[in-house]
């Protein structure tokens, strides 16, 4: 059939087979499969078998490998560690970055609670500030005072 232009892709034509195909063996799956698949859950089931065992076995190494030990610099190693295997006195290193986050920190904390003594040159500036601003509080409350007393005193002598 003519689809204009364009052709279509050959993966719009895919079957897929149903529960009971499988379950008959009649699907369309090549049978090279169903031997992939049984091997895989064998496979795990030797693993399981040999995780019980507390004896571990050398790698077999193919071919000259096993003749010649060497190391490649360029290898990822998997970090996995087992419970029973991992070191609990071992403290791990941090990066850099890490490191660097934590001294800041620190340098904060310590700079705050010098600040709240008083001790820093910031601090020092902003109490005498503040003494100003009080002094200057204390002298404006002192003169409406004074300027309220002066008035009730002229009401006295206006009504007498």
């Amino acid at each position: 059939m003519g689809r204009g232009k364009f052709k279509g892709k050959p993966t719009g034509h895919r079957s897929f087979s149903t529960h009971e195909e499988l379950l008959a063996g009649s699907s369309s799956r090549p049978r090279s499969f169903k031997k992939e698949v049984k091997e895989e859950v064998e496979e795990e089931s030797e693993e399981e078998v040999e995780e019980g065992e507390e004896e571990e076995e050398p790698e077999k190494r193919k071919g000259t490998q096993g003749l010649i030990d060497i190391e490649n610099p360029n290898l990822v190693k998997s970090k996995n560690l087992k419970a029973r295997n991992a070191d609990t006195e071992k403290t791990t290193e941090l990066s850099r970055r890490e490191r660097e986050e934590i001294e800041k920190q620190k340098a904060h904390e310590r700079y705050m609670r010098l600040q709240e003594q008083g001790k820093t040159e910031q601090a020092r500036k902003d109490l005498e500030r503040l003494a100003l601003i009080r002094q200057q509080r204390a002298e404006a409350a002192r003169k409406r005072d004074e300027e309220k007393s002066a008035k009730d005193q002229k009401k006295t002598e206006v009504r007498k």
